[in-house]
């Protein structure tokens, strides 16, 4: 990772890190929640994204690097609160799909701040099980 990379990861994280407890507590903000690979508690991230069908969509700024989508990997079974509701899923990673052309797709202040903000952007569906 190249050193600006680096400093920007950090200061999008240290951003997030103060506004994030505030946003999940917004009754109408999209909040994923996940399992905790280490300490195997519940943790919530307010994401931006997209329902269409039976999954909801999702950009990851930093891809792998992201807590939620480190979680993801050891734990795919998610929780998606939309629209004030709770939905249970499965989530996958999605590699091979275009992100920029996803967040075409999805809502823009995300994706104005996914772009802006994002140096290695993921896709991440979540098939819900409601769905």
């Amino acid at each position: 990772m190249s050193r600006r990379t680096d400093l920007r990861f950090r200061a999008t994280t240290a951003f997030q890190r103060r506004l994030n407890p505030i946003l999940r507590r917004l009754p109408l903000q999209t909040v994923l929640e996940t399992t905790g690979r280490v300490s195997g508690l519940p943790r919530q991230t307010p994401v931006g994204g997209r329902r269409v069908g039976g999954s909801f969509w999702l950009v990851s700024e930093f891809g792998e690097k992201s807590q939620y989508v480190r979680n993801i990997k050891a734990d795919p079974r998610v929780r998606v609160r939309i629209r004030g509701r709770w939905h249970e899923g499965t989530a996958h990673l999605m590699p091979q799909d275009d992100p920029v052309a996803r967040l075409r797709r999805l809502p823009r202040v995300n994706g104005l701040g996914v772009r802006a903000l994002g140096t290695n952007l993921l896709t991440v569906r979540i098939d819900l099980k409601d769905g």
